[in-house]
């Protein structure tokens, strides 16, 4: 006769997270439930050690866009003030989709809005800016402790980047 096969034996499931402490991990990092569920089983149900899984594969993920070429975009123009202050912005993405949400050229408008709205824009260009005014900042950049002990026309080519930085 032949020999009675042994009783198989289950391999004995882990439960893996409670839906409680998925939702909790889900509200806290806005990360997705499976990301969030997957965390929660690599660290042992760990909330905090989970959170830091989670970031790190955020920053995975960032890493892996930043060399991402933005050539889709939206333009918007903000016009103020008895037309004396007027904005164009470029605001690029990575898709056509991003470009074309509402939310996103919301977004673009408000960014027009706050530079028209920001009172350091006294300018339009660098042509603009008072030569007094320009020669007043010069003098404030020449007498900062970090040019000290650098030669007179490597300090001059210095400041004079800094300025055109600073008022374009």
């Amino acid at each position: 006769a032949p020999e009675p096969e042994p009783p198989k034996q289950e391999k004995a499931k882990s439960a893996g997270p409670s839906g409680k402490a998925v939702k909790e991990l889900r509200e806290r990092s806005r990360a997705g439930i499976l990301d969030c569920k997957k965390a929660l089983t690599e660290c042992d149900g760990d909330m905090d050690k989970a959170m830091e899984w989670l970031k790190k594969k955020g920053m995975a993920k960032a890493d892996k866009k930043a060399g991402n070429v933005a050539v889709e975009g939206c333009v918007a123009s903000y016009v103020h003030f008895n037309n004396k202050i007027a904005v164009l912005v470029e605001v690029n993405s990575e898709t056509d989709f991003v470009a074309s949400n509402a939310i996103f050229k919301e977004f673009t408008a408000d960014i027009a809005m706050q530079i028209a709205a920001n009172s350091d824009v006294a300018y339009l260009t660098t042509d603009d800016v008072p030569a007094a005014e320009m020669e007043k900042e010069k003098q404030l950049e020449m007498a900062k402790d970090d040019l000290d002990g650098k030669p007179e026309n490597i300090k001059e080519k210095i400041v004079v980047g800094r300025l055109k930085k600073k008022f374009e």
